[in-house]
C-alpha cells in the first residue's frame, strides 16, 4: 500500500494558481495529490513525476459528472474536489489542452462563487458585530471589565469572538480576491498556474497553529470551569478555607445558624460556600452565612439579632490586577453609597484596605499579594473584628 502523507493545507483556497502549483512541485518531489481534507491534504508517496494541476470551479455539483467526462476526453483526470472546487491533473508529457483557453470565458464560471462568497462575508460581519455588541455589553456596561475578566463570566464568549473575527478576515479576503480574480480574467489576465506559493503557505500555517490553540481554548476552559465550580451547604464547623466565618466575627457562644431560607438541589443557598475557577483567578471563593442569637433584639426592635455575612475571595494569576479587582468589586456593590463613602486605610498586614461602614452595615475590600477578599458583613460586631478575620485569611494565601 502507498504511503500517505498529510500536509497542513492552505486556508485561503481562492489563490487558485497558488495551490495547483503547489500540487506540481509535491508531484515533482514525489508526493501525488489524493484527497484535500479540512485541515489537511493527503498525498500518496510515489515516483517524482512532472503533473500539471487546473482547479475547476463548480458550484453546481450535478454537472461535475459531466465535466469529469468531458475533461477526461481532454486528457484531464480527475483527482479530489474540496468545497466548490475540483482539482484535475496531467502527466505534463501528454501536452493535453488547457481547461480554459478563454480567460474572460473562465471569468463566468467565477460569477456564482464571488456572489455567495460575498453573502457568506457579509453574513460573518453581521454576526461578528453583534457579538461583539453583546461582548461589550458584558465587559463594560457597568464598568467593571477586571471583574469580568477574573470572574471568568465572558471567557468562552471572547475566545469565540477572537475565532469569529478570524473567520470574518477569512470570508472578506475570499470574497475580495475571487472578485479581483474575476477583473484580471476579464481583463484578459490568465490564471498564473506556477504561482509562488511558499510565503502564503508559511503564513497560513502559523495562523492555522495560532487558531489551533484558540479553538482548543474554546473548548478546554468553559469545560475547566463546569467540572470545577460547585457549590455546597457551608458546615457549621470551621473550615480550612479562606472564607470568613460569621462566628469568629461575632465572637458570640450563643449564636446559632438560623433557618434556611432557600433551598435548591439540596443546598442551603443561605448557607453555601461556592467554588469557581478561571484562568486569572484559579482559586475563587463565594460564601453566605446566616445566624440567628436566640433572646437578643435588633436595638430598634424588628425581631431576632440575624447577623449575616457575605464574603467573596480571589487568588489571582496576575498580583497587578488587584487594586482594579478592588476598584470593580466597589462598582459592583457600592449600591446607592457614594466613592466618598468608601475609605481607603492602612494596615501593617495589606496592601490595600478600603472600608465602608454604615450602622450595623459594614464592607471591607483588603488585598496583599495574589489575594484578594471582600466581606460584607450585617450586625453588631466591630468593623476591626472583620479585618483581622481577613488578614487571618489572607495568610492561607501568603504564607
Amino acid at each position: 500500500m502507498n504511503k500517505i502523507v498529510r500536509k497542513l493545507r492552505s486556508s485561503d483556497y481562492w489563490r487558485i494558481g497558488e495551490h495547483e502549483s503547489w500540487f506540481q512541485d509535491m508531484a515533482a518531489k514525489g508526493f501525488h495529490l489524493k484527497k484535500m481534507g479540512l485541515r489537511f491534504a493527503h498525498f500518496v508517496k510515489g515516483e517524482p513525476k512532472k503533473m500539471r494541476y487546473r482547479i475547476d470551479v463548480a458550484i453546481n455539483k450535478k454537472n461535475i459528472p459531466e465535466q469529469i467526462e468531458m475533461y477526461a476526453d481532454s486528457g484531464w483526470d480527475y483527482v479530489t474536489g474540496y468545497q466548490y472546487f475540483q482539482v484535475y491533473s496531467s502527466p505534463v508529457e501528454r501536452n493535453a489542452p488547457e481547461l480554459h483557453t478563454d480567460p474572460a470565458e473562465q471569468s463566468f464560471t467565477l460569477s456564482a462563487l464571488g456572489k455567495k462568497l460575498a453573502f457568506n462575508a457579509v453574513m460573518v460581519v453581521v454576526a461578528l458585530l453583534l457579538m461583539i455588541g453583546m461582548l461589550s455589553a458584558i465587559w463594560f456596561l457597568d464598568g467593571t471589565p477586571t471583574f469580568v475578566l477574573i470572574d471568568g463570566l465572558a471567557v468562552q464568549q471572547t475566545i469565540l469572538s477572537i475565532l469569529f473575527v478570524y473567520l470574518a478576515y477569512i470570508s472578506l479576503q475570499a470574497a475580495i480576491s475571487i472578485r479581483a480574480l474575476r477583473k484580471d480574467l476579464i481583463e484578459g489576465k490568465p490564471i498564473n498556474h506556477h504561482a509562488p506559493w511558499k510565503k502564503h503557505y508559511r503564513l497560513n500555517s502559523i495562523i492555522a497553529f495560532l487558531f489551533t490553540i484558540v479553538a482548543g481554548l474554546s473548548a478546554i476552559v468553559p469545560f475547566g470551569q463546569l467540572i470545577k465550580n460547585d457549590t455546597k451547604t457551608l458546615p457549621e464547623t470551621n473550615l480550612d478555607l479562606p472564607i470568613v466565618r460569621l462566628a469568629d466575627v461575632e465572637q458570640n457562644p450563643a449564636l446559632v445558624r438560623g433557618e434556611s431560607s432557600y433551598m435548591r438541589d439540596n443546598v442551603d443557598w443561605g448557607n453555601r460556600y461556592t467554588y469557581k475557577w478561571s484562568p486569572l483567578a484559579p482559586i475563587q471563593y463565594e460564601s453566605d452565612e446566616n445566624g440567628v442569637v436566640p433572646g437578643k433584639m435588633w436595638g430598634d426592635g424588628s425581631g431576632e439579632y440575624s447577623p449575616s455575612i457575605h464574603t467573596r475571595v480571589y487568588q489571582l494569576s496576575v498580583p497587578a490586577l488587584a487594586d482594579n479587582l478592588i476598584a470593580d468589586l466597589i462598582k459592583r456593590h457600592n449600591y446607592e453609597y457614594s466613592d466618598d463613602d468608601f475609605v481607603e486605610t492602612k494596615h501593617a498586614d495589606l496592601n490595600l484596605l478600603i472600608v465602608h461602614e454604615e450602622d450595623d452595615f459594614k464592607e471591607v475590600f483588603a488585598s496583599k499579594g495574589k489575594a484578594v477578599i471582600y466581606v460584607r458583613y450585617y450586625g453588631y460586631a466591630n468593623i476591626n473584628s472583620v479585618i483581622e478575620n481577613i488578614v487571618d485569611k489572607i495568610k492561607l494565601f501568603t504564607e
